[in-house]
């Protein structure tokens, strides 16, 4: 599990907030994001009345939702429900919220919801929007998008459509892994957050996002989990850190095994041999040659 720390980077961005004590429902799945809500609630003095989280849908089932509801402290409601309108619904009402905020919920927030709050809903989206709307924001990662980010918007019909309120970006690190990447996401992520609530309590509408310039981030295949050595380090490197920032999904086969990757290392050295090459082996670990040199593949699991 990757540790992370939620002190918000820039705490003057919560100044710029102009209404205090506000009354915050929060729709989260993923723990680090119901952290991010629940930080900067409590550093700019809002009562987080909700936390509404929820298994997901039939086909696409989370149990990431049982640490958000673990993670919540006693005196704080939690609901955990897959219907909105008929379960969610009347509980928001009677709540009376200001704003209602989204950051990795996998449904859309219905009208009749959002009409409750004072101020509406807004959602953030790990991503530099409207580069790879949708469900999977490691897409960029693993694609080898040159930027990290974070955008909150205004929540619209349609998935990661809303103006923009806020945006923070930065580049990919030079070593990525799924520590590296969390490191260098976090701020992005705290001080849009903190930033675009602000501008939402004060009425700015934000900025349309350029659909033109719209990609998407689909879920990983079962084939794209599986990683081959014809190509370079940097590549090897970046879709094995997407693929198992969530714990080990990478997998690779090599002369007639399965391996389940754990981590790859970036060598320095150069060698002449052919993409597949394996030049040392232990039980948890062998060096493998790819297009332009090594890397040192460290395996959860190796399958005979």
């Amino acid at each position: 599990m990757l540790s992370i720390s939620v002190q918000l980077i820039d705490p003057s961005l919560c100044a710029r907030c102009v209404i205090c004590e506000m009354r915050i429902v929060s729709f989260n799945v993923f723990p680090p994001a119901y952290e991010v809500v629940n930080t900067w609630a409590a550093e700019c003095g809002h009562d987080l009345v909700l936390v509404v989280t929820t298994p997901g849908p039939t086909s696409r089932r989370n149990t990431s939702y049982q640490r958000v509801i673990s993670s919540v402290p006693p005196g704080t409601d939690i609901l955990v429900t897959t219907r909105l309108r008929k379960v969610a619904l009347p509980l928001i009402r009677a709540l009376e919220p200001d704003l209602i905020v989204s950051f990795t919920f996998p449904y859309r927030i219905p009208p009749e919801v959002i009409a409750l709050s004072r101020f509406g809903a807004v959602n953030l989206h790990p991503t530099a929007l409207p580069a790879y709307r949708g469900p999977n924001p490691l897409r960029g990662i693993y694609e080898g998008f040159p930027l990290l980010g974070a955008t909150l918007h205004w929540t619209a019909a349609e998935y990661d459509t809303g103006n923009v309120l806020s945006q923070h970006t930065g580049p990919m690190p030079e070593v990525v892994t799924p520590e590296s990447i969390l490191e260098n996401w976090l701020p992005l992520i705290r001080n849009a957050f903190a930033e675009g609530t602000a501008r939402a309590v004060a009425g700015e509408t934000g900025t349309p996002q350029d659909d033109e310039q719209s990609s998407y981030g689909a879920k990983f295949t079962d084939e794209e989990h599986w990683l081959t050595p014809l190509e370079t380090r940097m590549s090897f490197q970046s879709k094995c850190a997407a693929l198992n920032f969530f714990g080990p999904a990478a997998m690779i086969s090599l002369h007639g095994r399965d391996y389940t990757i754990a981590s790859i290392d970036q060598l320095d050295d150069i060698t002449a041999d052919p993409p597949g090459t394996i030049t040392r082996q232990t039980s948890e670990a062998f060096v493998l040659q790819v297009l332009d040199g090594r890397v040192l593949v460290q395996c959860h699991s190796i399958q005979p």
